[in-house]
């Protein structure tokens, strides 16, 4: 299916406000256990707490009743590698982040969200990140903008790296010496500023918002890219793999900016080996 393809057969409009209603009440979910949080390890580096599953079972119940024949795939679902949800296809899929920024949510420091989206066939049509500290809310809908509650957004235009303000994502084993550190290293001392705020789904949705001008990571999943890659887009930004190729869904390796300019030049800086 072509993104061109008209709006018309997709019922864009609510896809976005489900998009919006779900991740609310993920965030009511996550707000019930602050101050009360027990996490353990999924694996070393990468935490967990009931919070997440309780804000997943909610949003999928959610979406289970208006939606029955969709799919649905969320970080805590564990499913096999095999099953239908993981495979983009001519099906609708709802994505779901229940809480992305985990860690930052245990240790009580407030830049966390929830995240949902949908897609079929490898368009992302609408979607939106929830911060329940904040109580904002960033939604988009192909064909119908980007915006901040209600209010429509656009990108920072910055168009210089000397002049940017980006944010970095790392994977939970990032090691001394590896092609990570050297990346972020470029970056940092080519830029104005850089910022590690543990929340993908965040950073991008700021840099549709402008309050960042771009945002790089390689230890992303699907769950935590698809609303802001598209809220990116529609912002009047640019979105590739880390090294430049097309961006893949279903192999996040993102660099994101808010200009085609600045996008360019990230790209440039994170070429090292």
């Amino acid at each position: 299916m072509s993104v061109s393809e008209s709006t018309a057969s997709h019922p864009v409009t609510l896809w976005r406000k489900t998009c919006i209603a779900a991740c609310r009440l993920g965030g009511e979910i996550l707000n019930s256990y602050r101050g009360r949080v027990v996490a353990r390890e999924k694996q070393p580096r990468d935490l967990v707490t009931e919070a997440d599953f309780a804000s997943q079972k909610a949003i999928e119940e959610y979406l289970g009743q208006r939606f029955p024949t969709h799919k649905i795939l969320g970080e805590e679902s564990n499913l096999p590698d095999d099953d239908p949800a993981r495979k983009s296809d001519e099906s609708v899929r709802w994505i779901i982040d229940p809480l992305d920024g985990t860690t930052n949510f245990v240790h009580g420091l407030p830049n966390y969200c929830v995240t949902v989206a949908v897609e079929r066939a490898g368009v992302i049509w609408a979607g939106a990140v929830y911060d329940p500290v904040m109580d904002e809310c960033f939604h988009a809908g192909r064909g119908e903008g980007v915006w901040l509650d209600n209010q429509p957004l656009r990108g920072s235009g910055c168009e210089r790296l000397e002049n940017a303000m980006l944010a970095a994502g790392f994977s939970p084993h990032v090691a001394p010496g590896s092609t990570e550190v050297s990346r972020f290293e470029s970056v940092l001392f080519r830029s104005q500023a850089m910022r590690r705020l543990g929340s993908a789904a965040l950073n991008l949705a700021y840099v549709a918002a402008g309050r960042l001008d771009g945002y790089f990571a390689e230890g992303v999943k699907t769950w935590d890219v698809a609303a802001g890659v598209l809220m990116i887009e529609l912002a009047g930004g640019r979105v590739s793999a880390i090294d430049g190729s097309p961006f893949d869904l279903a192999r996040p390796r993102i660099a994101a900016a808010s200009t085609a300019s600045l996008h360019a030049e990230l790209v440039e800086a994170l070429a090292v080996r």
